[in-house]
């Protein structure tokens, strides 16, 4: 398709188009539309499909959980398709602030673990194949989410390297390190031992 916008007008776009994709808090909208209430009032607070399924509405986690990944990957094929590859990059990263930091919610989002995986599987859909194995492999042994995420984040460098997807190497680095800083709390934990398992508060 031809660019709406070309040069940095373009990338401004993007970026903005980016942000407010990301900044839909579907977890908060899907819990209130099904009545399970203020899901900023559940478990830890968050709103991410983790916490949502700390309701006990498995429908709504899943829900969060693929509409939190594709508006990450919407917003990196929607630039790609119509302003080229360093549009789109920068549109998956602002979709990933966007997720964290949403204006709706004073700044105050999720932690990313979704959204990251759709952005790697709109970036390099090997590497996002990847990374969500991964994520499912350490759920499944360790039970705990933020773990799994920990772990697909950081291997997510490695499968970049295997496949030969280092074209978006650096935003991965950010991603990564953007990331660890949400689950700074649940490394303390981690590290703790005090980590609640998926499905409890």
């Amino acid at each position: 398709m031809p660019e709406i916008v070309s040069g940095a007008g373009a990338l401004l776009l993007w970026a903005v188009i980016g942000y407010g994709l990301g900044s839909i808090p579907f977890g908060v909208v899907l819990t209130r539309a099904m009545g399970l209430g203020d899901l900023r009032k559940v478990g830890s607070g968050n709103i991410g499909a983790t916490n949502v399924l700390r309701t006990g509405n498995k429908a709504a986690a899943a829900g969060t959980l693929l509409l939190d990944g594709a508006k990450g990957a919407v917003a990196v094929l929607l630039a790609r398709a119509m302003a080229g590859e360093d549009a789109a990059q920068l549109a998956g990263l602002m979709a990933f602030v966007g997720h964290c930091y949403p204006v709706w919610l004073k700044f105050n989002g999720g932690k990313g673990v979704a959204t990251f995986l759709g952005l790697m599987l709109a970036l390099a859909w090997p590497v996002g194949l990847a990374c969500c194995a991964t994520w499912g492999l350490t759920a499944k042994l360790a039970k705990i989410s933020s773990l799994s995420a920990l772990v697909a984040a950081a291997l997510s460098l490695v499968w970049l390297v295997v496949f030969g997807y280092l074209h978006v190497l650096l935003l991965t680095l950010v991603l990564v390190a953007l990331v660890f800083w949400r689950h700074r709390g649940n490394i303390a934990r981690l590290r703790a031992g005090t980590e609640p398992r998926i499905g409890r508060s």
